[in-house]
């Protein structure tokens, strides 16, 4: 663990922007996929909901609705388990537990899909007995959608039971916190009922009709078949299976893997309109920081001439220089309060965003922070720094490492005051950052965190939605993985970069981009051999260049992006020289055994 660091909750809730209001407790709810295989491919049974229904009306859904707490003790398991507080707190269920709800989930499940489109998917009782299509139509001619003694009860007095054995979970959706009505909902797989036709009660459900998850989709996209969000996003899921027994088999291998899709959605603005996301949108961490508690308030357009508040000592300005390398530009970020305000990263001297800085802060800037030397990120710091020192007579210092030898001199930086790393800034009474030396994309790379909240301002060593850069002689594979490897160790909450969105689950995204950066070492390493095994007397002799490593280490990239993939690919030879595994006379390559 670093110095300084401890077990971090979350961010202080008295430093976000709005007062917690509590969600809506959620009602547990399952939903059914019923599967057919059909000469066009995979199709799922959806229906038409009522245009009066209080949730979702006149969306195209699967079968289902609330749990109840019979479809638990028809089982006889407890209904404890559908208790808000415990559902809540799923994380915390046993494999047994989880094993156990997904029981009274499937029960529900199975009772809805008979309710709403009267297919019936059931075994008998006692195994040893057979059922066919024409017992089961006697058995149940007289069986309304509603038995009065209830569908468990119903189905045991003639000899059936609800055939949960052939239902698997598929995903674990929890209504937005936002809206007034919230569901935990189970969405189960089964294959559909041989020999039955789905007919709707026309009530809550109409129009039921079989349809392949990709023919919805676009549908759904032309205006056609409307759907919310849930239902979108599981049909996505369920487009790339081709037959049901497909589907089937890996639900029941995530699920007893533990690794059951969940998603709890958060909601923004986009060109005015509500979207809304998952985790794994590159936008829901933004809007878990800004909003925890699920109001739908938050902006996620890039646009320039106004800050973004994150927190409450913390807004945004996004420089107005988009493009391949800087995504929708870089971030300036802006910390304290009123009359006190440290800039983190001011970005490129452009005369418009430099103006906007000055304009929010009213030239009360007590300091400026620069990550890095890049032209990206710190020539503003002097624009601003000459234009406050004219206009109001002070002289603002830039903080920062200064750039490296081999960085070209109109790219070199010399800040007023040197940062080591470990080195505390006071912001304000209750917010202090910690400068961390991390070389890797530049030698005199920087990243800041906030001690008491957890957030670490990455530069350009983390970003979302672009890789960063490693360009020897000043980048450094080898620093750059040591780097993220000590990140890694620190008890972040969030990630802001310099470009693009808020990261959350700071541990999990360094993990991935360390696994991603030595899967491509791996990929070098294997280009490498493979042309020492092809050309024995080159290896032995002159080795292999750069040019000729590329195209085996990046078949996964575009050939017009080799130019560029060059430039990573020597800094993954140079960490692999470091490593003992390659040596190189100055101009080619070759593997070290050779």
């Amino acid at each position: 663990m670093e110095h300084g660091d401890h077990k971090r909750l979350g961010v202080r809730p008295a430093k976000h922007l709005l007062p917690w209001r509590e969600p809506i407790a959620p009602k547990p709810a399952a939903t059914v996929l019923l599967l057919r295989d059909s000469e066009a491919g995979l199709e799922v049974l959806m229906t038409r909901r009522s245009t009066k229904a209080s949730f979702a009306p006149g969306a195209f859904v699967f079968p289902g609705g609330v749990v109840d707490q019979a479809d638990a003790l028809a089982l006889d398991l407890d209904p404890g388990l559908l208790s808000p507080e415990r559902l809540a707190n799923w994380q915390n269920f046993s494999p047994d537990e989880q094993e156990q709800l997904h029981r009274i989930y499937a029960q529900a499940a199975l009772r809805e899909s008979y309710e709403e489109v009267h297919l019936l998917l059931v075994r008998p009782k006692h195994e040893a007995d057979e059922l066919d299509q024409h017992a089961l139509a006697s058995l149940t001619e007289d069986l309304g959608r509603h038995p009065p003694e209830g569908f468990a009860q119903a189905l045991g007095a003639r000899g059936l039971v609800a055939a949960i054995n052939e239902v698997r979970s598929f995903s674990h959706w929890t209504t937005d916190r936002d809206l007034p009505k919230r569901f935990d909902v189970r969405f189960l797989v089964a294959r559909a009922p041989m020999g039955q036709i789905p007919v709707a009660d026309e009530g809550e459900q109409f129009e039921p009709c079989w349809v392949q998850p990709r023919e919805a989709l676009e549908r759904h996209s032309k205006g056609l078949f409307y759907m919310i969000f849930p239902t979108i996003r599981t049909l996505q899921q369920l487009s790339h299976f081709k037959y049901v027994d497909d589907v089937l088999s890996e639900s029941d291998r995530l699920f007893k893997q533990g690794k059951l899709w969940r998603s709890c959605p958060r909601g923004g603005f986009v060109l005015g309109k509500d979207e809304r996301f998952t985790e794994d949108d590159m936008q829901f961490a933004e809007l878990e920081l800004v909003s925890p508690d699920g109001q739908l308030v938050h902006k996620l357009d890039w646009q320039h001439e106004s800050p973004v508040g994150l927190l409450r000592y913390l807004y945004r300005y996004t420089a107005p220089n988009p493009g391949r390398m800087t995504g929708p530009g870089t971030n300036t970020y802006l910390l304290g309060q009123e009359g006190d305000w440290t800039l983190i990263d001011p970005g490129p001297a452009i005369a418009e965003h430099v103006d906007r800085l000055r304009s929010f802060t009213k030239d009360k800037i007590t300091r400026i922070l620069c990550t890095h030397s890049h032209l990206d990120h710190s020539p503003a710091a002097f624009a601003l720094q000459a234009a406050i020192q004219k206009a109001q007579g002070v002289r603002i210092p830039i903080l920062g490492r200064a750039s490296g030898p081999s960085i070209e001199a109109d790219q070199s930086f010399i800040p007023d005051q040197t940062l080591e790393d470990g080195d505390r800034i006071r912001i304000c009474d209750d917010v202090h950052l910690r400068a961390i030396h991390t070389p890797g994309h530049a030698s005199n790379h920087l990243c800041f965190l906030i001690e008491e909240d957890g957030i670490l301002f990455s530069g350009d060593h983390v970003m979302n939605g672009s890789t960063v850069v490693i360009n020897p002689p000043d980048g450094d594979m080898f620093a750059y993985i040591a780097a993220l490897e000590r990140l890694e160790r620190m008890h972040l909450n969030y990630i802001l970069p310099a470009h693009g969105y808020v990261l959350g689950n700071p541990a999990h995204e360094i993990r991935k981009l360390i696994r991603h950066r030595l899967l491509r070492e791996s990929k070098v390493l294997e280009s490498l051999k493979r042309l020492c095994t092809a050309h024995p007397d080159q290896a032995s002799e002159s080795g292999f260049t750069v040019e000729e490593i590329v195209p085996g280490a990046y078949q996964d990239v575009a050939t017009s992006l080799h130019g560029l993939a060059a430039r990573s690919l020597f800094a993954h030879l140079l960490k692999l020289k470091q490593d003992g595994k390659v040596f190189t006379d100055g101009k080619a390559w070759s593997l070290e055994a050779i």
